[in-house]
């Protein structure tokens, strides 16, 4: 009786069956992955805005504190940005005809907001309230890392649900003196208040703080 299958068809099925095992598992570590890769999350990713505005030059260069720009930071979720009439305070006397800040001269002579782009961005369905974390003594740079080295500014972390939950589980090394909020380029020192005084300090609790309604509302 002769033979329906050759002698290498049982090697050929065998590598079949491996080569579909072998791609639903890479299929599925891809899956996996994904969510939390640079290229869906956007960490590190610099975003081209209307103004190359250098947080390197007007931070680390100039001296301007955080909240001369984003005045709302200690008081309301958004941290806020600077109207045009914030930028012309200086570059109504400096740089006034420098091509790159045309936007903002058309701006102001427009009475026309200059429309910056997100980095740091949330989905709609994620609540984050800079006020409170300010008021309990995270600092920006625990965020938004050191901004006063980026000539362009870049998203640094991840804002993934699981960054965020890391911290609110253990929120004591992210917490610094309150002189130092605003200072990007603070190091913990011999002097620093612990950790856990800190904690104290700022009356932090981490009891609530996982919890889904903290920041999905």
């Amino acid at each position: 009786m002769a033979q329906i299958f050759g002698p290498g068809m049982d090697l050929a099925a065998r590598s079949v069956l491996i080569a579909l095992g072998l791609g639903a598992a890479a299929a599925i570590a891809f899956a996996c992955a994904m969510p939390a890769s640079d290229y869906r999350t956007a960490q590190h990713e610099t975003i081209a805005q209307p103004v190359p505005f250098s947080h390197q030059h007007h931070v680390a260069g100039l001296g301007l504190d955080c909240r001369y720009c984003h005045g709302a930071v200690e008081r309301a979720a958004n941290a806020g940005m600077p109207a045009t009439e914030t930028c012309m305070t200086c570059h109504s006397q400096i740089w006034t005809h420098a091509e790159m800040l045309a936007p903002v001269r058309a701006s102001l002579a427009e009475h026309r907001p200059l429309r910056w782009k997100k980095v740091n961005r949330l989905p709609d369905y994620v609540y984050f309230d800079h006020s409170i974390h300010i008021a309990k003594g995270v600092g920006c740079a625990s965020c938004h890392g050191a901004v006063a080295r980026m000539p362009l500014i870049r998203k640094e972390a991840s804002l993934s649900m699981g960054w965020c939950l890391d911290c609110h589980r253990d929120p004591a090394p992210n917490l610094r003196p309150r002189a130092a909020l605003f200072d990007t380029e603070w190091r913990r020192g011999d002097d620093t208040p612990s950790p856990a005084d800190l904690m104290r300090a700022y009356h932090v609790r981490t009891a609530g703080l996982t919890d889904c309604s903290t920041c999905h509302r």
